[in-house]
């Protein structure tokens, strides 16, 4: 009998979201839902893991299984059952300051060992939960509570971050983007490996407007730079001196992201520090690599397939034992 075709709501839980009005958060959940059942993955096969702040909220409003984890252990977790569990479809969602402060160090070993597992990095430049302090990517000079004269921190890029922990799938999107995020996500979900994507996501309290030049439809038009693998990239150009530059006075560059070699993707990243003007979008890295614990999980099942009850036995009672009285 074939299985029963899923739809939206066969992802939606009974638990009432709880982000404040307007927050991006809940235009990335929608179009979760609503792409998910393409995947064909029943729910009981896929597993959410987040952390710690607003966006650890998103995996009770999956109906799937969940974890809300501690403070940016997500992708250490998340290592976890992958390393258990190949059947699984396995899904991070984080926020800057979970995955680029508290959690930096677990998100690049996930990165770099290319975990099967998808990484959404909602990034809105600011900490929302604890009510406004300045995150890992917040502008420098940026204005917070725990930056009353201004932050002097150069904030992080996340994909150049990524990139130079040789992430192979490397992508950003934005919240609001109806059409742009579910072909982003869908590009994720078909990747072998590990997927970190960026979304601009807006925070209408503590960092509201912080995306503007990119959300709003007739700044975005102008703005938004699309990557599209063997396709032209309006606005960029390839200067003299071989380097990759905003403008449209030079040698025009065709996007290749399966090129092996970061540099290029990598070069894309650098072109806007801040997401207030020009910026590229969409997929900037997709290439094949060994993906980590495939071949472990092997030699397990070979392992455990001839085991006996009786083989196990001698094993436990093997070399030194003690009893403890």
């Amino acid at each position: 009998m074939a299985a029963p075709e899923l739809t939206k709501a066969d992802f939606q839980s009974d638990q009432e979201t709880r982000w404040c009005p307007g927050c991006g958060d809940y235009a990335v959940l929608a179009a979760v839902q609503a792409f998910f059942p393409e995947l064909g993955i029943p729910p009981e096969r896929i597993m959410f893991v987040s952390g710690i702040g607003c966006a650890g909220r998103f995996a009770y409003y999956m109906d799937t299984y969940g974890m809300h984890g501690i403070h940016g252990r997500g992708p250490a977790l998340a290592t976890g059952l992958a390393a258990a569990r190949d059947d699984l479809s396995i899904w991070v969602v984080t926020g800057d300051g979970d995955a680029l402060s508290i959690g930096g160090n677990h998100l690049i070993h996930a990165l770099r060992r290319n975990v099967p597992v998808k990484i959404l990095l909602f990034n809105n430049q600011i900490y929302g939960l604890t009510k406004g302090q300045a995150s890992p990517t917040s502008e420098r000079g940026k204005v917070t509570k725990s930056t009353p004269f201004g932050s002097i921190d150069a904030p992080f890029n996340p994909l150049s971050l990524a990139l130079g922990a040789e992430a192979t799938f490397v992508a950003r999107t934005i919240d609001t983007d109806k059409q742009h995020l579910p072909a982003v996500l869908r590009a994720a979900a078909a990747h072998d490996g590990a997927a970190f994507v960026e979304i601009y996501q807006n925070c209408p309290v503590f960092n509201d407007g912080a995306f503007d030049a990119l959300r709003d439809k007739r700044r975005g038009a102008i703005n938004r730079i699309y990557l599209e693998h063997g396709a032209p990239i309006r606005g960029v150009v390839r200067a003299a001196d071989g380097t990759l530059r905003l403008g449209d006075d030079g040698e025009p560059v065709v996007h290749d992201a399966h090129r092996e070699d970061p540099s290029f993707a990598f070069a894309l990243s650098r072109l806007s520090s801040t997401p207030d003007g020009p910026t590229p979008i969409g997929v900037f890295r997709d290439v094949q690599r060994a993906v980590s614990g495939r071949d472990l999980f092997a030699e397990l099942q070979a392992a455990r397939a001839g085991a006996t009850d009786a083989s196990l036995d001698a094993l436990m009672r093997s070399g030194d034992t003690w009893t403890v009285s």
